[in-house]
């Protein structure tokens, strides 16, 4: 199959939504949705050029993404599982499964190299229900720049009001760059707080560390084996 450049997604393809919250403010993860694939796709490979299939293998909804090979004369397909929503189940699975596909085919990996993002409480709403902190302000990605290993070095993020509330601006390309948590490795911490119910200000205070943006390389690697021989919390 001849290889086709998959470009990167522009700002306002990429969605923010609120990760972890507390009360010195909230993190931010990112994400595409399925409109930027199908646009992404027919962009690349033409509108008849590629098509979706589901199907339920052991009560699990997959979708195959297939790229037709014009020398090969055949379909290239690639793979993967949905996870449900909290409102739909199968429209929920079957959105999420094309959108890991997706990242199969080369769309949208560039947000796992997303560095932390941090919203401070100055600068969102934050309140307290049920003994949980939320927030309901929404984000939006204003700007957006990459390297050329298709890495963010850069990202501007605004509140509802325009309001700019996160930014990270010319982060090195790679060499000798500090350590800092990318959105992968805040997404399995988060994981792990929920499954054990150890709160964040726990591991933060343990490792005597003010904030996540701060934690070292060691001290995450230490937080996470800590997390994964933390027992189930019982519901």
């Amino acid at each position: 199959m001849t290889q086709k450049g998959i470009r990167l997604l522009r700002a306002d393809e990429i969605e923010c939504r609120v990760g972890m919250v507390n009360e010195k403010g909230l993190s931010l993860l990112l994400y595409k949705d399925a409109r930027a694939d199908m646009k992404i796709l027919d962009e690349t490979y033409g509108s008849t050029g590629w098509q979706r299939i589901h199907e339920l293998i052991g009560g699990n909804l997959y979708c195959r993404v297939q790229i037709w090979d014009e020398e090969k004369r055949c379909w290239v397909s690639k793979m993967d599982v949905g996870t449900e929503s909290y409102t739909e189940k199968e429209k929920g699975q079957a959105s999420d499964s094309f959108k890991r596909a997706c990242v199969s085919v080369g769309i949208g990996r560039e947000l796992y190299t997303a560095p932390f993002l941090w919203v401070s409480a100055a600068h969102c709403a934050i309140q307290k229900k049920n003994d949980k902190y939320v927030s309901y302000d929404r984000f939006t990605v204003r700007e957006i720049s990459y390297n050329d290993n298709r890495e963010i070095t850069g990202i501007v993020i605004v509140n509802q009001d325009g309001m700019v509330v996160c930014q990270v601006k010319n982060k090195d390309d790679g060499k000798g760059k500090s350590f800092s948590l990318s959105q992968s490795q805040l997404k399995a911490m988060n994981k792990e707080l929920e499954r054990t119910g150890v709160t964040l200000d726990t591991v933060l205070q343990r490792y005597q560390v003010d904030s996540v943006e701060k934690m070292s390389k060691e001290v995450y690697s230490s937080a996470m084996n800590s997390l994964k021989k933390t027992k189930d919390k019982v519901v």
